[in-house]
């Protein structure tokens, strides 16, 4: 597999509140960049990103997964998140490695609870934001109601790069604002035609193009001058002013699309491979005593461990992200906080379920590697010679508890061995013994959260609870 260098890798998550399409979207990019051949459905159980029985079984994202996409010679890593509120550890931890939040809008109901939730997890990270008014081809799709809801919550920082000709069953054309085009669209979706914008759109295209003009020309003091100068900017200088914009979260570029029908997805692909940040331009991470870990493949290896995740039957999986250097497989590793020599004997590039093998990664590449002896979540590796520990992720504290018995007397020990797997791979779960209450206890984010708790308890370890 190609190893990309830190300014051909862009990281994006996927957010959104549930059923906004963040799953389907995922399926989508991968393949418009050839990387499958057929696309899963969520109803069909066999998308790449929900692939665990859980996830069947409800119909909906349970776990943070994984995976990558290749398009015009940069490396997207996408992570699909769950939208509901049980499951913010893993929106958290999948937030803090991702350059570029993209949040999905359902364009029925524009902005959600769901929606503000997920924000106000995120929102310290200050991480740059795109987002996409998804489901425009449904019947009850409202653009501009929609815009207008992001508009009230985000304020004028949400900023339209593209808007459709029409919404609904009829939804086939999109206005781009930033190229001052027409794409249109085949029922089957896919690769558009591109056309001139027609004369009952211009008007309104040249309004809204000018709008975009203007917001670019505030974040850069010489693309201010230009602007100035020329009294408008060319497509690559408002790049560059939307790209500081986005990193000061002062724009936040609004695309368009159905992912269900896979129309616009490529158009927004094309803006995070020029437009989007790599690891390399926003702020570097920081270590616990507060000082800077550069992006740098020339500088000594660090990664940080920012997911564990225990498959059946494979074991531990952890998912790092490569903040200075490269690391390449066979590598031996200190961890900072155990002290510990670590072995890469293996390391990947993830889809879901399926692991690509790879000889290295560079710096602001995300990867997996299995079978660490005495690393997780939230835990530094790095050259012999440093001293250095990633700032750790803060996860949401705990909200609700309730007491937990195995059904079976001797499976009391099976059920507390089985509890420490889930604790290594979810942060949010706390498990205590009240010595008060004479009772274990079991902590979550909320009654789901804690029957997604049961489930993987029964149905992984063979542990029947009460």
């Amino acid at each position: 597999m190609k190893v990309f260098d830190e300014k051909h890798v862009k990281n994006i998550v996927l957010l959104g509140s549930a059923k906004s399409g963040k799953t389907t979207l995922a399926e989508t990019m991968l393949f418009e960049a050839g990387l499958i051949n057929r696309r899963g459905t969520v109803e069909d159980k066999n998308t790449v990103s929900d692939f665990h029985e859980i996830e069947h079984e409800r119909g909906n994202s349970v776990y943070a997964t994984l995976l990558h996409t290749e398009w015009r010679d940069y490396k997207i890593n996408i992570i699909d998140t769950p939208g509901l509120d049980d499951f913010l550890g893993e929106v958290t931890s999948s937030t803090r490695v991702a350059d570029t939040c993209v949040m999905l809008i359902n364009a029925q109901d524009g902005v959600e609870v769901g929606t503000e939730l997920i924000w106000k997890s995120v929102e310290s990270f200050k991480k740059p934001f795109i987002f996409a008014i998804n489901q425009l081809d449904h019947p009850k799709a409202e653009f501009d109601i929609a815009i207008e809801s992001v508009k009230n919550r985000f304020g004028a920082a949400a900023t339209l790069m593209q808007y459709p000709v029409q919404t609904g069953e009829g939804f086939n054309a999109i206005i781009d604002l930033l190229k001052m085009t027409m794409y249109k669209f085949s029922a089957e979706g896919g690769k558009p035609e591109k056309l001139e914008i027609p004369e009952s759109e211009m008007d309104k295209a040249n309004q809204l193009h000018n709008e975009l003009v203007e917001k670019a020309a505030e974040n850069d003091e010489s693309v201010t001058e230009l602007y100035f100068e020329k009294g408008t900017l060319d497509e690559d200088e408002m790049r560059q002013g939307i790209k500081i914009g986005m990193m000061n979260q002062d724009l936040f570029p609004i695309f368009c699309m159905s992912a269900k029908n896979n129309m616009g997805s490529g158009r927004m692909m094309s803006f995070i491979d020029n437009v989007a940040p790599s690891a390399s331009e926003t702020p570097p991470e920081k270590t616990e005593d507060g000082k800077e870990i550069v992006c740098d493949p020339a500088k000594p290896p660090v990664i940080f461990v920012f997911r564990t995740l225990v498959e059946p039957y494979l074991g531990k999986i952890n998912f790092f992200k490569v903040c200075s250097g490269e690391v390449t497989a066979g590598m031996d590793l200190v961890n900072n906080q155990t002290g510990t020599t670590e072995r890469l004997n293996q390391i990947f590039s993830m889809d879901g379920k399926n692991r690509n093998n790879v000889d290295k990664l560079s710096a602001g590449d995300i990867g997996a590697t299995l079978k660490l002896k005495d690393t997780n979540t939230n835990q530094t590796l790095h050259a012999k010679e440093l001293d250095v520990a990633v700032k750790p992720i803060q996860f949401p504290s705990h909200r609700i508890r309730t007491a937990i018995f195995a059904k079976e007397k001797n499976d009391e020990e099976k059920m507390s061995e089985a509890l420490k797997d889930i604790q290594m791979e979810d942060l949010t779960i706390k498990v205590h013994y009240s010595k008060e209450l004479r009772q274990m206890i079991l902590e979550g984010q909320g009654e789901l959260h804690l029957a997604v708790t049961q489930w993987k308890l029964e149905n992984l370890f063979g542990v029947k609870i009460d």
